[in-house]
């Protein structure tokens, strides 16, 4: 009876996360908790148990993620490509990433300025990843000396935001990021 019931609570938590994934997708980071239980066939309080607050279900569709970028980081760091173009990829990604929920890119930096976010753990480690592939590239001289991780994560972060506004083309993130990598080059 006990392993029935741990099956029923993981079989509505991934209902959970599929209907959260498609909602924040859908109608941004502050879409209904109400109509995601709805939409996952399960009552407000079944969502609140698995996820207490709206962050703590962003915290879990984006975990995944952050791990994803922080993987990436580390093959990147890894790899024989030049340093600015390691970060300059990674930074896309990471953009490419905020842009999937509407609302995305506030949630990142919030959480990163609040230790108490359930979500800092996961954007201070994607911080950390980043922080080694922006040390990488001031170390190679391509990129300024004293641009910081945090720095270069709002400036992603804020393309995102800009590339998530009405009438800008949906490719317009990476030519953002490629005139911002412009601006953080070690000048001739």
């Amino acid at each position: 009876m006990v392993q029935a019931a741990r099956a029923d609570a993981q079989r509505n938590r991934e209902l959970l996360l599929g209907a959260g994934r498609e909602a924040f997708a859908a109608r941004g980071t502050d879409a209904s908790l109400r109509d995601v239980a709805r939409s996952a066939g399960v009552g407000i309080g079944t969502l609140y148990r698995h996820f207490p607050t709206r962050e703590a279900l962003l915290e879990a569709l984006l975990d995944s993620n952050f791990e994803e970028l922080r993987a990436r980081a580390e093959e990147l760091l890894g790899s024989p490509r030049a340093p600015q173009d390691a970060l300059l990829e990674w930074l896309a990604e990471l953009g490419g990433g905020a842009r999937t929920y509407l609302g995305l890119p506030e949630s990142i930096m919030a959480a990163l300025a609040d230790e108490n976010s359930k979500l800092h753990a996961s954007c201070a480690a994607m911080r950390a990843s980043c922080a080694r592939l922006l040390d990488r590239a001031q170390k190679a001289g391509t990129v300024r000396a004293g641009v910081t991780a945090s720095e270069v994560i709002a400036l992603a972060v804020g393309l995102a935001w800009a590339a998530q506004q009405p009438g800008v083309p949906s490719d317009s993130m990476t030519r953002l990021l490629s005139t911002a990598m412009y601006g953080l080059a070690v000048p001739a």
